[in-house]
């Protein structure tokens, strides 16, 4: 991967980790073939934060059907970060 910015592909808003914001956890969607290393390195220099821990889960693509056409939807990472207790926070809802 040659820029950290297509690794790390959009915050996940969700009621599940708008709660866990609060212990300093934040989840992204980010590019199935990356590591937990890179996604590290990458939030670590897009924020300026300092990352203690990454936990990622992957998910298969859904079944869809159009017609007599069957495919599959695009298979996705989600990455739960966690920052170091001395690290500010992301404030992902700045300009609302």
């Amino acid at each position: 991967m040659a820029d950290v910015r297509e690794i790390i592909k959009r915050p996940v808003i969700t009621e599940r980790s708008t709660e866990i914001m609060g212990e300093k956890k934040y989840t992204f969607e980010v590019e199935p073939s990356a590591t937990k290393t890179q996604i590290k390195n990458a939030i670590e220099e897009i924020f300026a934060v300092k990352v203690e821990n990454v936990n990622t889960q992957n998910y298969k693509g859904k079944k869809k059907r159009v017609g007599r056409y069957f495919g599959y939807t695009a298979k996705r990472k989600k990455a739960i970060v966690q920052l170091t207790s001395d690290s500010k926070e992301l404030d992902f809802f700045e300009g609302v």
